[in-house]
C-alpha cells in the first residue's frame, strides 16, 4: 500500500460548480472532518502486492454473469474490460461506442488485452478495477474509499472556488499541469503533456495539500452513490433507484487522460460522473483514505 498519506484538516469548503455541467450544481458549503488521503492513486505495483497477498481475482478477470446481461452477445460473456480505441479521424461524439471496445482478456495487468503488460508501468495508476475491486484493496490496506466530499476537499488543495487544482488558468504560462487529452478527441492527441495514455504518478506538480494527479491521468472511485443532483443526499443504506437492467452507479471524480476541452472538460475537482459498479475501464483507478 502507499505509505504516503497527506493530512487534510477539518474544514468547510464550497463544493461543486455552476459553470460547466448540470450534475455539478448547485455550489454549496460542505463541512468535512479531518482525514488522511493517499498522495497519489494506487499504482500497479501496489495493487500487485495486494493480489499476491490475497489472491484477489478482479471483476475483469471473471466471466460476466449471463443473468445480468440477457441481451449480450455470448461471445462477449468472457473475462475482459473496456479499452479505449483511438480513432483515425473525427467520429460522432454522441456515441461512446465509437472509441470504447470490450476487449476479452483486458485486465489490471493486461491493460490493452492479451499481449500487453504493466511491467514498464509499475508506477502508473492501476486501471481496469471496479468499485468492488477498489473496496477490496482498501479493506486489505486498513483504509477506505473517500466520500465524494472528502475527495473534492482534498483535490482542491485549499483553492476554494477555483476551476482547477492549481487555479483558474488551464495551462499557466502554456505549461500542462495534468495528464489530459490535447487536440481533437478521440483521434488527434497533440501530446503536449508528453503522454498518450496513463502517466507515472507524480509526473505533474502536487496541489496545495501535496496531492498528485487529482486532475487527469485516471478517474477515481469514491464511495458515494451517484445522484444526478449532487445536492441530493446519497442513500446511506443502499443504491438509489436505477433504470431496469442497469447497475447502480457510484461517483467517480477527477477526470482522466482522455478528458479534452473539445469533448469533456472534466479534469477539475468539481467534475463528477456516475459509473456503473460493474464497470472497469482503462481510465478509472482509485486512492484510499484513513479517517
Amino acid at each position: 500500500m502507499s505509505e504516503t498519506l497527506v493530512d487534510i484538516p477539518a474544514g468547510r469548503f464550497a463544493m461543486g460548480s455552476e459553470d460547466f455541467y448540470p450534475e455539478e450544481a448547485p455550489v454549496r458549503e460542505v463541512a468535512v472532518g479531518a482525514f488522511g488521503i493517499e498522495a497519489h492513486p494506487v499504482t500497479v505495483r501496489e495493487f500487485r502486492r495486494f493480489v499476491k497477498a490475497t489472491d484477489h481475482v478482479t471483476t475483469a478477470e471473471r466471466a460476466p454473469d449471463r443473468e445480468h446481461y440477457p441481451d449480450a452477445d455470448p461471445a462477449l460473456l468472457v473475462p475482459g474490460s473496456l479499452v479505449f480505441q483511438p480513432q483515425r479521424g473525427p467520429v460522432d461524439l454522441r456515441d461512446h461506442r465509437n472509441w470504447w471496445a470490450y476487449v476479452p482478456g483486458a485486465c489490471w495487468h493486461r491493460p490493452e488485452g492479451p499481449g500487453s503488460d504493466t511491467y514498464q508501468r509499475a508506477d502508473h495508476p492501476v486501471t481496469h478495477v471496479t468499485h468492488a475491486d477498489a473496496s477490496a484493496y482498501a479493506a486489505w490496506a486498513g483504509r477506505s474509499l473517500p466520500t465524494e466530499a472528502e475527495w473534492e476537499r482534498a483535490a482542491r488543495g485549499g483553492l476554494d472556488g477555483c476551476t482547477y487544482a492549481w487555479g483558474d488558468d488551464p495551462q499557466p504560462d502554456g505549461v500542462p499541469l495534468a495528464n489530459t487529452w490535447e487536440g481533437e478527441f478521440p483521434w488527434r492527441n497533440t501530446l503536449e503533456d508528453g503522454y498518450a495514455g496513463t502517466s507515472p504518478v507524480g509526473s505533474f506538480p502536487a496541489n496545495g495539500f501535496g496531492l498528485f494527479d487529482v486532475c487527469g491521468n485516471v478517474w477515481e472511485w469514491t464511495d458515494d452513490w451517484f445522484t444526478a443532483d449532487h445536492a441530493a443526499p446519497s442513500p446511506c443504506c443502499g443504491p438509489p433507484p436505477s433504470a431496469d437492467g442497469e447497475f447502480p452507479r457510484r461517483v467517480i471524480k477527477g477526470g482522466s487522460h482522455l478528458c479534452a476541452p473539445s469533448y469533456c472538460l472534466r479534469f477539475r475537482p468539481a467534475a463528477r460522473q456516475g459509473e456503473a459498479i460493474d464497470t472497469s475501464t482503462s481510465h478509472i483507478g482509485f486512492r484510499c483514505v484513513v479517517r
